[in-house]
């Protein structure tokens, strides 16, 4: 008997874990929605949470998701709080060693000028991990180009 009842309370909390995990995606995505609506931006939504806005399409090929790239860009919170901002003449990274949101977004902007603007929700962000000066379960933003 006992036994049954340690297998109900685990099966009961793997679900609950899950079933809040599910609410959390469905609230940062309407979330998302309204600072869309309210910013009056023409996003598009991929099928992992991502908002991408693109605001210069750019002359060149689109990077892939483990290509190096110089990325000029600015960071902030829904509330927009800035919480990293790179040089004028941005950084150079491979995009296979940032977070989910840029490995899927930046792709979606092509080099020689692509410009706009990535949305990430928080689980292709940093999670329910605190960064800095980023709380856990964030939502970001980030303006980003690629000269």
């Amino acid at each position: 008997m006992k036994k049954y009842i340690v297998i109900v309370i685990g099966v009961l909390f793997f679900a609950c874990k899950k079933s809040s995990k599910i609410n959390r995606a469905q609230l940062e995505n309407d979330v998302i929605k309204k600072y869309i609506e309210q910013n009056n931006l023409n996003a598009t939504e991929t099928g992992s949470g991502l908002f991408y806005v693109i605001d210069n399409v750019g002359t060149a090929a689109n990077p892939s998701s483990s290509s190096t790239v110089t990325v000029i860009y600015k960071g902030y919170l829904l509330k927009g709080t800035v919480f990293d901002q790179s040089a004028a003449t941005g950084v150079s990274l491979n995009l296979a060693n940032v977070i989910e949101g840029w490995k899927e977004g930046i792709p979606h902007f092509k080099l020689g000028g692509g410009k706009g603007k990535l949305i990430i929700p928080s689980a292709l962000g940093y999670g329910d991990q605190e960064k800095s000066s980023i709380p856990a379960n964030s939502v970001l933003v980030f303006d980003i180009e690629l000269p």
